[in-house]
């Protein structure tokens, strides 16, 4: 067993019944739990709507490269290019703020599990 185990089987052991629960319930979590978290809590309809507006950005994207495609004029094509590149930043941003929302969903686990420890240290010291 290395440091970390050993760390928190020791967290494990001064924790009541409930508070360990809890605890086994703020672990680390994979890509595919971390993307579900993000539809949980008071704010999961601007996710919706975020992954909504992400559709719609790609698809005028498409729609922009298609026309740029078939055009042959230098002005069109600029137009159609311009309107590519700004459907597309505006996936990137919006994939970019999902991301920043698992992270501090991440950051808040890690907190409440140093709260909890603190707690439980406390607690074992007033004993």
């Amino acid at each position: 067993m290395n440091n970390i185990e050993d760390i928190d089987k020791l967290i494990k052991e001064t924790l009541s019944e409930e508070e360990a629960k809890f605890y086994e319930e703020l672990e680390e979590q994979n890509m595919f739990q971390m993307v579900g978290g993000l539809f949980q809590g008071k704010n999961k309809w601007i996710m919706y709507l975020m992954n909504i507006m992400t559709l719609v950005f790609f698809g005028l994207f498409v729609y922009c490269t298609i026309h740029f495609f078939e055009s042959e004029e230098t002005k069109e094509l600029i137009k159609w290019a311009l309107g590519s590149v700004v459907f597309l930043l505006g996936v990137s941003m919006l994939k970019i703020f999902a991301w920043l929302q698992m992270d501090k969903n991440a950051v808040l686990r890690e907190i409440k599990r140093l709260e909890l420890q603190v707690s439980s240290l406390s607690g074992k010291l007033d004993q």
